[in-house]
């Protein structure tokens, strides 16, 4: 039967996805339906998240909040296992209808393959925001961030200096928001 098995792509609660998983897995063992529901998965990735200090860590974010994936059989018994599942709101398909996932859209989220990890860098400020700086020379002086570089940790900000507008190249960790004044 495993050999007929597909992907199917549930609808629950917003945060209830690990809730969902380990209950619809749970059921099936309950029930002795664990021929027709094989597996839950809830795709992930690993981040790399670097802050204005240059500090990393890695962070487990969900793919799809939101959704969670089931390889199942389809029949009465296994559909009525998971769409009464609490936090389940339904499948994902046509007017409700479960649609299995074709193989490549298996292949392309990597449902199979485990979680993948990618880099992505965070700062408190973002280009535009107003800032204020901290140190150095202009240290007091507010700006807007035009441009940020990540590899040196840091952005050219446009700050007034004599009545003209001028670039300065600052450190990410001399700037902070600047409050509305």
């Amino acid at each position: 039967m495993s050999e007929q098995a597909k992907w199917y792509v549930v609808h629950t609660y917003s945060g209830y996805e690990n809730k969902v998983a380990q209950t619809i897995m749970t059921v099936a063992e309950n029930r002795h339906h664990t021929d027709l529901i094989l597996d839950v998965r809830i795709p992930t990735e690993k981040v790399q998240e670097t802050n204005e200090k240059g500090e990393t860590k890695e962070v487990e974010h969900k793919i799809f909040p939101g959704y969670v994936l089931v390889k199942m059989v389809l029949n009465d018994d296994s559909w009525y296992d998971v769409r009464n599942t609490r936090g389940v709101t339904g499948f994902v398909g046509p007017g409700g209808k479960a649609v299995p996932l074709t193989d490549a859209e298996v292949a392309h989220f990597g449902v199979e393959s485990g979680t993948e990890v990618r880099t992505v860098t965070s700062f408190a400020v973002k280009e535009g925001d107003s800032v204020r700086i901290s140190d150095g020379t202009m240290e007091g002086f507010v700006g807007v961030v035009k441009t940020i570089h990540p590899e040196s940790l840091t952005a050219d900000v446009s700050v007034s200096w004599f009545g003209r507008e001028t670039i300065a190249e600052v450190e990410l960790s001399k700037l902070s928001v600047a409050e509305d004044e």
